[in-house]
């Protein structure tokens, strides 16, 4: 089983900029497809971004060129680079871990446990 350990999340101001990072302490993260998804109360979880073997596939049009996959400061773990934040994209980010990239949280195996990230105006 792997797990996931999503960091980084926190308070900042609109316009600001975030790194979060998912580290898999014991697994060879590079193995799988790996998604991040956030979740706002009351709504669905939405999927976001996700790379795998065949490259990177942006779900939401509104993140392309604000959040981009990133290089993480530990050992088998990724990041999730947010630029331009905006009070909108306040929610509780996960990232997850599976065979191949798919919008369909279903095709995610191993899920960490969330950070905050709350955007200010």
């Amino acid at each position: 089983e792997v797990q996931l350990q999503a960091s980084g999340g926190g308070l900042v101001q609109a316009g600001g900029s975030l790194r979060l990072s998912c580290a898999a302490p014991r697994s060879r993260l590079n193995d799988y497809a790996v998604g991040w998804f956030r979740q706002v109360p009351g709504k669905e979880r939405e999927a976001l971004l996700c790379s795998d073997d065949d490259g990177v596939q942006v779900y939401v049009g509104s993140l392309k060129g604000r959040f981009t996959f990133a290089s993480a400061n530990v050992k088998n773990a990724v990041g999730l680079q947010m630029n331009s934040l905006e009070p909108e994209d306040t929610a509780v980010y996960y990232c997850a871990a599976g065979h191949k990239c798919s919008s369909n949280e279903a095709y995610f195996w191993y899920w960490g446990q969330g950070t905050q990230v709350t955007v200010s105006s």
